[in-house]
């Protein structure tokens, strides 16, 4: 008719109308999501940054202090010359990192005795006001010095370069226990510093609690006070944040005295100023919001070109095909819009007059159950691998901790013995005691790993023998029983009368054994650990979780038995550890039996453990023809375990009796 439009044309433009703003805006949204991503990417590397340096400043001063004290001990400085004295302080300055000056100064004359940077002063000795005799059966006589950060001569900074300058002092006395000298280093602690495209490590800033900026990348701003700056209201925010022991990010707009902007992620630090004072310093890390976003720039480049494409192709594609396809497009547009309505078997309308949307429609077709199949494939290998992903995290962030805990300690134990720090035998006994005790358990967790690789690979090898059950539980429950007595727990045994012959590797068995009780006692901080052995046939005494035949398996007439199964033990031991110790929630109870993992996996928890003793256990119970089952109520509820194994019948341990209790042992690979 007159005055209408085509429909072509207003298929055309109706779709256009509808189309191109719904592109448009998934841009916009799509950028808007990409520089949110971007943004908060950076928010969490410079508030992980900041917190990486808090720790190496903290960790720095402390292993200062620690050297500096340990120096004030040596003869050299306590009886030698100052030749002596000057050569021991060359020595010391070589080995410490970031030293710029070491001197030893007369506290009788306030004069500069020994020095590695000349004679003027770098520290001053107004506040030395330690005890002019020392005691020596004091207990903090390496817990004595002083830290300043207004060194009497500042080192030269080059620029966009932090640097921290501290000045530490610490007292020297005689060895007749009279105050003597005041030793200081001078140490210039540079940060690494990143601040470019990429990179998110950021310059570095500290700040005292007194609001007096420490460290900067400009060096003119070194000693002034933040409320001088021009971001002083964020940056004293961010003080206040600090103190309260927060860490976050905050935007600063008047950072380098521009209109750029910086984002600066903080986190608190304790520094110890005096053995009885510490303050609060709060570390920066700041970059360019530039910097930070710098992959939008490429990002925006590919969203202009995706949207012109699209553009043109979608007003080419609705030229041609505007024409012929608005029927068979409505059609199929009901079977897409009712897709998740339809019936399995239905397929997608085929009876259109264009070959190209027949075809279209069996792509469409084809298209939606591959699309089903890929999600359910991809759902259940993505919860696959953020579970993997956990257990390797925790694992590895639980097995370093482990590992390092004991190491620490025997490297601290074997080098204070070697270093000659103890005065008594006594002393040096009660070290290498400690150090013996953390390498056993290091030794333990390394076992647990090898055992368990074992296991995977399957060259774990079981030597299997006739042993009494009583005997290797009197061994476990007295290796563990002066941890038991130290805990104040109460322990409930059952007294055993006769022996109880099962076929296993008692090495192993006790293995076993020992984990469990030593997880309930670990576990338990009030009560204590009840212990019960029952005997009898497996209908009569088996657990929730066990499996449970069918017939009576004490009757030789079972009749599983007679139809050509194989013959299974007729007398069955099961020995339960129930404790009152932390519990476990049900949800989690499933989970303990697999490897590396754990109900906490954090490594800030309170117990230490790899996770892997309950998942070796179960496999050599398992493979020693029992069970192992845990059971709990919950949280606080305590926890019971329970073993279960075969009992060897009198002819087998007739068999094993004739060869004097330990015949040639089966060798077992699991």
């Amino acid at each position: 008719m007159p005055g209408q439009p085509s429909f072509r044309r207003l298929l055309l433009t109706r779709i256009l109308l509808l189309s191109i703003p719904i592109l448009l805006l998934g841009v916009a949204v799509t950028f808007r999501k990409a520089r949110t991503s971007l943004l908060e990417t950076a928010r969490q590397n410079l508030a992980e940054s900041s917190a990486r340096k808090a720790d190496t400043i903290r960790d720095s001063t402390q292993a200062l202090q620690t050297n500096l004290a340990i120096a004030s001990q040596t003869d050299a400085l306590q009886t030698g010359s100052p030749e002596k004295s000057l050569v021991f302080l060359k020595q010391l300055a070589a080995q410490l990192p970031q030293v710029r000056c070491l001197q030893l100064t007369d506290l009788r004359t306030n004069q500069v005795t020994v020095s590695t940077c000349g004679q003027a002063a770098i520290a001053s000795t107004a506040h030395s006001n330690w005890a002019k005799q020392q005691n020596p059966n004091t207990a903090n006589r390496l817990n004595q010095f002083f830290l300043s950060t207004e060194p009497q001569q500042r080192a030269i900074q080059q620029d966009l370069q932090s640097q921290l300058d501290l000045v530490i002092s610490t007292p020297v006395y005689t060895q007749q226990g009279t105050l003597r000298y005041s030793l200081s280093v001078q140490s210039v602690l540079n940060q690494l510093e990143i601040a470019k495209p990429w990179s998110l490590l950021g310059y570095t800033v500290v700040i005292d609690q007194a609001g007096t900026i420490l460290a900067h990348p400009f060096a003119d701003r070194i000693g002034r006070n933040i409320s001088q700056e021009g971001d002083s209201a964020r940056l004293e925010d961010m003080l206040e944040n600090s103190l309260r022991g927060e860490s976050n990010v905050r935007h600063l707009f008047n950072f380098s005295g521009d209109d750029t902007e910086w984002l600066a992620g903080f986190s608190p630090v304790s520094i110890p100023i005096t053995a009885t004072e510490t303050r609060i310093w709060t570390v920066l890390a700041v970059t360019p919001l530039a910097y930070a976003l710098q992959g939008l720039e490429s990002i925006t480049q590919i969203l202009f070109l995706l949207t012109t494409g699209l553009l043109s192709a979608h007003l080419l594609a609705m030229l041609y095909i505007a024409r012929d396809i608005s029927l068979p497009i409505e059609k199929l547009g009901k079977y897409a819009r009712d897709i998740h309505k339809r019936d399995p078997l239905e397929k997608a309308p085929r009876d259109f007059q264009v070959r190209e949307l027949n075809q279209l429609a069996d792509v469409l077709d084809l298209m939606i159950n591959r699309l089903e199949e890929r999600a359910n494939e991809l759902e259940t290998a993505w919860q696959e691998a953020n579970t993997a992903n956990q257990l390797k995290n925790e694992f590895l962030a639980t097995t370093s901790h482990e590992l390092r805990t004991p190491l620490n300690a025997i490297i601290g134990c074997v080098r204070l013995v070697h270093d000659g720090y103890c005065d008594t035998r006594e002393e040096e006994l009660d070290l290498l005691n400690q150090a013996d005790k953390a390498a056993m358990h290091l030794l333990k967790i390394i076992n647990d790993l090898l055992d368990i690789r074992g296991i995977e690979e399957g060259k774990l090898r079981l030597f299997l023998e006739v042993v009494d059950l009583r005997q290797i539980l009197h061994d476990v429950i007295e290796f563990q029983d002066v941890e038991i007595q130290r805990k104040q727990l109460h322990l409930t045994i059952p007294e055993l009368l006769h022996p109880i012959w099962v076929r296993a590797d008692p090495a192993r068995l006790k293995q076993v054994l020992l984990n469990v009780v030593s997880n309930a006692v670990k576990f338990t901080d009030q009560g204590g650990l009840t212990v019960t052995v029952r005997v009898g046939c497996r209908t009569e005494i088996a657990v929730e979780a066990a499996p449970v035949i069918a017939a009576d398996s004490c009757n030789p007439d079972n009749p599983l038995q007679q139809m050509g199964t194989p013959p299974q033990p007729r007398i069955w031991v099961i020995v339960a550890f129930k404790d009152t110790g932390i519990g476990i929630e049900p949800d989690q109870q499933t989970k303990l039996f697999r490897p590396f993992v754990m109900a906490d996996g954090s490594t800030t928890r309170k117990f230490e453990g790899t996770g892997l003793g309950l998942a070796i256990s179960r496999n050599l119970v398992e493979r020693m023809g029992g069970t192992i089952v845990l059971h709990s109520d919950g949280l606080d509820q305590g926890t019971t375990v329970e073993i279960m194994l075969p009992v060897m019948d009198d002819a087998q341990t007739a068999a094993g009796a004739t060869t004097g209790q330990n015949p040639t042992p089966e060798s077992l690979t699991v």
